[in-house]
């Protein structure tokens, strides 16, 4: 497989070798097919000493007709456009090259671009673009490649579901949203095979699409025994929520109850919605499951549906779960909490102690408006490399939102810790840190963690910091200056590393 261009370059030079096509690329990928065109342009224009004769200066090659697959192949791809155009005229003697027209398609000369068409719309049938479709629909993203597009839909729409069939297990999703579309057009796919469809492949535009076809083919009652099943079991969450708003079509909204606490928030929306058809409060249905703290079936989805569309009389129920044994339930209870606004910081502090992750990281989100109230020793301590990971990161978080000088000796702390995520945050909130407006002027111990820091720093931020009006090197070390300008945002950003 040609990766890039240099490649690419290689391919090209083994041709003008004479090295058979089949030999140099895999023919079957339109990935190789554009590496080589890009590379045949690289070589004509740096390289030209292996392409014998079309050097720069050199006279075009007067005849391509005497020009074997392997050289009509580069010719295919020059970087001249005579020579482009008269290559497309003769590659009609070998079938083999037409990836290459296709892409000459698209090409940036009028000339070569309608000869290229013209000959495609000749050669085209329903076999050679099935095997031609993942390149032209590549192509088609370019400027100028609707064409191919639109050709390879009107050959496509003759093909039969069989044929249609190799290109919905093609990896690109491109090629599968393309099929899909001709198929639901043209009718080619009952209802049950689209609701397979929707929940096996894993883009989601695939999955929306036959989905949406499955239920909107549906005409009776049996029909969505073979519909729904699937959609229901499905593992993306949109597939899910379209079978559970399909079951009040269906008529039976009852088997919506169980989707109430679902782990995605769409499919309990959905069920919540098709439950309150048939008069039932999701409500109550959520406290009922929600009254014994320590059931250990209780299901995660069931927690947090309650503060979805509960009230904040709800949240006395929701602290009882902050000690349950599933921690999936504890962080949906902290999670519920905030989104009640019910979160308090004292009886949630505990938490960012806890054994899974998953609960520090809500315990964290929770915590954030009330960082500053927080102890900033305890808080620290738990950045020590005796805790766990998500311990540190947790309480890392609420530091650097608490800010201030604080927040700087955490950062410089961090910098040993065996993490490298939490290392890299740590070095970008030392970056962007400022001091607090009430903060001290000269503070010794800010200046010597600056000074800790200064390897995160350019030599022209600290060459600009120096040069400020009034600085002198014996008033004000190096560093301090850091003090009076605010460093920019961290110099590379990063996701925080949860």
């Amino acid at each position: 497989m040609l990766e890039d261009i240099e490649d690419g370059t290689a391919a090209a030079t083994r041709l003008a070798g004479g090295t058979p096509l089949h030999s140099t690329l895999d023919v079957a990928d339109p990935a190789d097919w554009l590496a080589l065109d890009a590379g045949v342009r690289e070589v004509a224009w740096h390289r030209p000493e292996f392409l014998p004769g079309w050097e720069h200066s050199a006279p075009l090659p007067a005849d391509l007709t005497q020009l074997g697959e392997s050289r009509l192949a580069l010719a295919l791809c020059h970087r001249d456009g005579r020579i482009r155009q008269e290559a497309v005229r003769q590659s009609v003697r070998y079938p083999g090259l037409l990836p290459l027209v296709v892409i000459r398609c698209a090409d940036w000369v009028g000339p070569v671009r309608e000869h290229a068409r013209k000959l495609l719309r000749e050669a085209l049938n329903v076999d050679s673009a099935l095997d031609l479709a993942p390149l032209i629909l590549r192509v088609g993203r370019r400027d100028r490649g609707a064409f191919g597009v639109d050709v390879l839909g009107q050959i496509l729409r003759q093909a039969s579901h069989g044929q249609l069939a190799v290109l919905f297990a093609d990896p690109d999703r491109i090629v599968r949203r393309f099929a899909y579309r001709l198929a639901i057009e043209g009718q080619l796919l009952h209802p049950a095979e689209l609701a397979r469809a929707a929940a096996g492949d894993q883009d989601t535009v695939v999955q929306d699409l036959c989905a949406t076809a499955a239920l909107t083919a549906l005409g009776d009652e049996d029909a969505y025994e073979g519909v729904l099943p699937p959609l229901l079991s499905a593992r993306n969450p949109r597939t899910r929520s379209a079978g559970v708003t399909a079951l009040r079509r269906a008529g039976r909204a009852e088997q919506a109850e169980p989707f109430l606490s679902d782990r995605s928030a769409l499919v309990r929306a959905c069920a919540r919605y098709v439950v309150r058809q048939q008069g039932v409060d999701p409500a109550v249905w959520y406290r009922e499951r929600c009254t014994t703290p320590d059931d250990p079936d209780l299901p995660p989805g069931a927690v947090i549906g309650l503060a979805e569309c509960g009230n904040r009389a709800d949240a006395g129920l929701l602290r009882l779960l902050l000690v349950h044994p599933a921690a999936g339930v504890r962080a949906r209870a902290v999670a519920g909490l905030r989104a009640l606004d019910c979160a308090d910081a004292e009886q949630l502090r505990p938490l960012l102690d806890d054994p899974a992750a998953g609960v520090v990281r809500e315990t964290a989100a929770a915590l954030l408006p009330s960082a500053k109230e927080l102890p900033a020793d305890w808080l620290l301590e738990r950045t020590s490399t005796a805790r766990p990971r998500h311990v540190r990161v947790g309480a890392f978080r609420l530091l650097d939102a608490r800010g201030g000088t604080v927040a700087l000796r955490a950062a410089v702390g961090l910098f040993q810790d065996p993490d490298m995520k939490l290392r890299t945050w740590a070095a970008q909130s030392v970056q962007r840190w400022h001091p607090s407006p009430d903060g001290r002027g000269g503070d010794a111990e800010v200046g010597e963690l600056l000074d800790q820091s200064r390897h995160l720093f350019s030599d022209h931020m600290l060459a600009d910091a120096s040069g400020k009006p009034g600085w002198t090197a014996e008033t004000a070390p190096r560093s301090r200056t850091l003090l009076s300008t605010r460093p920019p945002v961290a110099l590379v950003t990063a996701r925080l590393p949860w």
